[in-house]
């Protein structure tokens, strides 16, 4: 008789709701992350410093990097991610917010969701 193989791919799935209280900072930050990119074409450069000048949603996908999640994770090498962000209206009391429900519809539809960034 013989087992099943496993799948050594596991997909971990985070969902975040950050409360901006500077957007200046964030800003400025992800501002500064674009500018030490020196493998950044200055036509994406250029493009990637409108879009976070004028979407907080995009400088945050600019900030935020799964890699820092797990980079230091001993056993496991980050293979593909994908992360977005938008504006929210965000009520912690509505019953639309519980956090303990599973996404069980799958991948969500693919829109217009502010900063979105993918790194294979």
């Amino acid at each position: 008789m013989s087992t099943p193989e496993t799948s050594r791919f596991v997909r971990l799935r985070v969902e975040l709701v950050l409360e901006v209280d500077d957007v200046e900072a964030v800003t400025g930050a992800a501002l500064a992350r674009i500018a030490e990119d020196d493998e950044m074409p200055d036509t994406e450069r250029a493009h990637a410093e409108g879009a976070v000048t004028e979407d907080t949603a995009e400088a945050l996908a600019y900030l935020v990097d799964p890699f820092d999640l797990v980079g230091d994770v001993p056993g496991v090498e980050l293979q593909q991610a994908s992360w977005s962000s938008e504006l929210i209206d965000y009520d912690p009391d509505s019953p639309d917010w519980d956090l303990g429900e599973d996404d069980v519809d799958g991948d969500e539809e693919e829109g217009d969701d502010g900063g979105e960034r993918s790194v294979r």
